[in-house]
């Protein structure tokens, strides 16, 4: 199969790596020096230094090439952008002469200016592509060592799906589908925010008891939020819901965790951000998770005292009190 990958940062590059042991892969990246060092090197040196990429992957810095590559009926792109760049990339697929049949995005997240997922970004300037979202617990290093992961492949489009688990179930990679396009990227998104609050607790001290009580609580954020804009409850209960919010807010690799760790210190966030040199996705779409959860009368207090934190400048320590002062309440109630 042939499989243009668009974006070479971590994930990107991961994913590249692991589909070409088997697929006819290029990786695209917009830097010319980038591409000629990975094919110099078949290492990412800036975003997952020391993993040595399979030595069939090929690279291109020529967009249409790449393109071409990835158009036709059992050929696939996959948008490896943050959501920030979503929009520009799925517009310039669009536009092409000759647009790709299918293409599945990597970012999780929402946009943060209009609060829109990622399909419904691709909706908008990429109607007419077969589509979905390919999300699940996973550590791009992880994944380009060869460790065992399982994602989940969301699309309405079950040819779609197919053409996915064609392209990447294989080895150590497992891929499961799903019919839930909202619920798998609202669970992508949240868990990024709540991560931050975990670092945080993590970073106060305040215990593996706390550490538990945050993803739990969290986790019914997570699925109240996602349920209201539609998403299934019991796609919460698996791979992209519980199975990533884990994984983000426990995990040492996590980018979103160690932010909320470095607040935890002192920092300002400027400096964190500065200081991690990658993007954290819970920090942009923060606000429009916020902002969404308050538009659909969603009580979400973890989410609040994150962009309490990011935001208007709250003490780490004072956000963790104010929310041990919250009313005690029934476990499941709907406003808990």
């Amino acid at each position: 199969m042939k499989i243009a990958v668009f974006g070479a940062g971590a994930w990107g590059t991961a994913m590249a790596s692991h589909m070409a042991a088997r697929q006819d892969v290029v990786l695209w990246a917009r830097d010319a020096a980038l591409v000629k060092q990975l094919s110099a090197t078949h290492e990412n040196s800036t975003y997952l230094p020391g993993a040595a990429l399979s030595p069939r992957l090929r690279f291109d810095a020529d967009f249409a090439s790449t393109l071409a590559h990835g158009t036709g009926e059992r050929a696939l792109c996959v948008a490896a952008v943050p959501v920030a760049g979503l929009r520009a990339l799925a517009g310039h697929l669009a536009a092409a002469a000759h647009p790709p049949e299918h293409l599945i995005w990597l970012c999780k997240g929402f946009e943060s200016d209009t609060g829109l997922l990622p399909h419904q970004i691709v909706s908008d300037v990429f109607p007419g592509v077969a589509g979905g979202s390919l999300s699940g617990p996973s550590f791009a290093r992880e994944v380009a060592q060869g460790l065992p992961a399982a994602l989940t492949i969301a699309s309405t489009v079950p040819s779609l799906c197919e053409l996915t688990i064609d392209a990447c179930h294989f080895g150590a990679l497992r891929i499961y589908s799903s019919d839930d396009v909202i619920g798998v990227e609202v669970g992508g998104a949240v868990k990024n925010v709540l991560a931050i609050a975990t670092g945080v607790g993590d970073g106060l001290g305040l215990g593996l008891n706390a550490r538990a009580a945050l993803v739990t609580r969290g986790l019914a954020e997570m699925t109240r939020l996602g349920v209201a804009l539609g998403g299934k409850p019991e796609t919460f209960m698996g791979l992209a819901g519980m199975g990533d919010l884990i994984l983000t807010a426990t995990g040492d690799l996590s980018r979103n965790r160690t932010v909320g760790l470095q607040l935890a210190s002192g920092k300002s966030l400027d400096d964190v951000l500065a200081s991690l040199g990658h993007v954290a996705e819970g920090v942009r779409c923060a606000r429009a998770v916020r902002d969404l959860a308050r538009a659909h009368g969603v009580s979400m207090p973890i989410t609040d005292a994150v962009c309490a934190m990011l935001f208007d400048g709250l003490p780490a320590r004072a956000a963790v009190e104010a929310l041990l002062r919250r009313d005690a309440r029934a476990e499941r109630e709907d406003d808990a």
